[in-house]
């Protein structure tokens, strides 16, 4: 009468039986990933402007690596662009309190 070897122990016999035959190689250096992110650049300087724009650069990185996900970082965007406009006119205070207010809403420090 034949013998019955169920599925996983004829997978792990095979498996064994491949590993067999490897020979140990040295490890293959290790390659750069295409299309990885480049390093961001945060812009420089203080007041509103600098400040929106590093913020602005972080959200769009976060988008682009998918630690955020479009549809807010589309929103947090709008948001900064509000600041922005602020800032552009001379508020400089209402500007500082709408990006802070947009880092908040959105759980950036």
């Amino acid at each position: 009468m034949p013998t019955k070897i169920s599925g996983f122990s004829l997978a792990a016999l095979l498996a064994a039986a491949a590993l067999g035959g490897c020979q140990q190689k040295a490890a293959a250096p290790a390659v750069a990933v295409a299309g990885a992110p480049a390093p961001v650049v945060l812009p420089q300087g203080s007041g509103c402007g600098p400040a929106i724009g590093r913020t602005q650069t972080v959200v769009d990185s976060d988008v682009a690596t998918g630690n955020l996900n479009k549809p807010v970082g589309d929103r947090f965007s709008a948001d900064l662009a509000h600041a922005s406009a602020a800032c552009a006119a001379g508020r400089d205070g209402e500007a500082l309190h709408l990006l802070a207010a947009a880092k908040s809403r959105y759980g950036y420090p």
